[in-house]
């Protein structure tokens, strides 16, 4: 497989026909967790992963008493691959929960400020849970769009003095004031592609992904594999995850 995407390569091919720099069809769909604050799912090429929205009212940490926080947490549902085997998240899994994470607090998304009840005693937590359940490559750019997704349909819970009153929701929305998307690209041999199918993430030499926000924001990068990058080709793919992230906003434009 490696060998013959190699040598389609040279003609400016993909195996699934697609450009180098051509993302799947995107197909956003938010409300689909009826029991959430705000949940969406994306589907794109044969991927179909779902995120969620819980909230819950908890103490804060002891270096930002004046802010709510975020957790979010990715589960290698046995439905998605035949690899994944559930149970004690592996070390992939940890990495695509702390590269969503990452990519939505450095970019500022959500004003946690906004989120404090009473400064050191009391603030909103917002726990993401993304679960997948068809996986076809690029599990990183389809778990932080449904994430973001989620968020932007969430709606806060109302609450009676400390307790919040679950399943009741106010017309409140999470304060957010950016949207970050991520792009990832992998490098097999001397090509880079992104949004990897999977037969081409299953013999990537390297892959990095780039949170970015606006028009010259970057969020987070999380680099993988064996393989590297030279500086010129970093340099490349940043310039080129904006001209990418211009499709990705068209799909989650008007996300409510």
């Amino acid at each position: 497989m490696k060998e013959y995407i190699k040598k389609i390569g040279k003609e400016g091919l993909r195996v699934d026909g697609r450009g180098f720099e051509d993302f799947r069809d995107i197909k956003i769909e938010t409300g689909v967790a009826k029991k959430a604050e705000g949940s969406a799912l994306v589907t794109f090429g044969k991927n179909k992963i779902m995120a969620g929205v819980k909230m819950d009212l908890a103490e804060p940490y002891d270096d930002s008493p004046d802010e709510g926080s975020l957790m979010v947490s990715f589960e290698e549902a046995q439905i998605a691959h035949s690899e994944w085997e559930g149970g004690r998240p592996r070390n992939e899994a940890v990495e695509i929960a702390r590269t969503v994470d990452r990519g939505i607090r450095e970019s500022g998304m959500i004003d946690f400020k906004k989120l404090c009840v009473k400064e050191g005693e009391l603030v909103w937590k917002v726990y993401i849970d993304v679960y997948p359940f068809n996986y076809d490559g690029n599990i990183i750019d389809g778990s932080s769009l449904a994430a973001i997704a989620a968020i932007l349909n969430a709606r806060m819970p109302k609450r009676k003095g400390n307790k919040v009153l679950y399943n009741e929701l106010s017309n409140k929305k999470l304060p957010v004031t950016k949207t970050p998307l991520t792009t990832t690209f992998v490098k097999i041999g001397e090509y880079i592609m992104v949004d990897p199918n999977l037969n081409e993430e299953s013999v990537m030499d390297a892959r990095l992904s780039i949170s970015t926000s606006g028009k010259e924001s970057i969020n987070a990068m999380q680099k993988s594999g064996d393989g590297g990058f030279t500086p010129e080709e970093v340099k490349e793919m940043v310039e080129k995850s904006f001209k990418i992230r211009k499709v990705i906003e068209k799909a989650i434009k008007g996300v409510k």
